[in-house]
């Protein structure tokens, strides 16, 4: 079992930037691939992120690449997800999400098997 807590959403202006945590407890995260996820109103939840367990490799939304980064500390079971240049449609309730098992490539897109209860980012213009 994982159990996921976010902190580090927020309102912030456009061209702001936030860093979201994620606090995993159980001893699945230690071999766990690690995502981040987001839902705008009205949309789909939508892949954002996702890390492998060794940090090795990483995977992004096109819409994000280049301005947000996904980096995660095992020692203290947290993963974070640096946001940079944001844009009001970055603006979303943002999950933290575990897979079992250490995964690479399109595998880190899913499925999760974990979830967090979200954050939320607002992006003004």
């Amino acid at each position: 079992q994982v159990q996921l807590v976010e902190s580090g959403g927020g309102l912030v202006q456009a061209g702001g930037s936030l860093r979201l945590s994620c606090a995993a407890s159980g001893r699945a995260f230690s071999t766990a691939t690690m995502g981040w996820f987001r839902q705008a109103p009205g949309n789909e939840r939508e892949f954002v992120a996702a890390i492998s367990w060794s940090g090795g490799s990483t995977s992004y939304a096109d819409s994000v690449k280049g301005r947000f980064a996904i980096s995660r500390d095992n020692a203290k079971s947290t993963v974070y997800l640096q946001m940079n240049s944001l844009a009001p449609e970055d603006t979303a309730v943002y999950y933290c999400a575990a897979r079992r098992g250490d995964y690479s490539g399109r595998s880190l897109r899913g499925p999760y098997d974990y979830w967090g209860q979200g954050t939320q980012v607002t992006v003004s213009s």
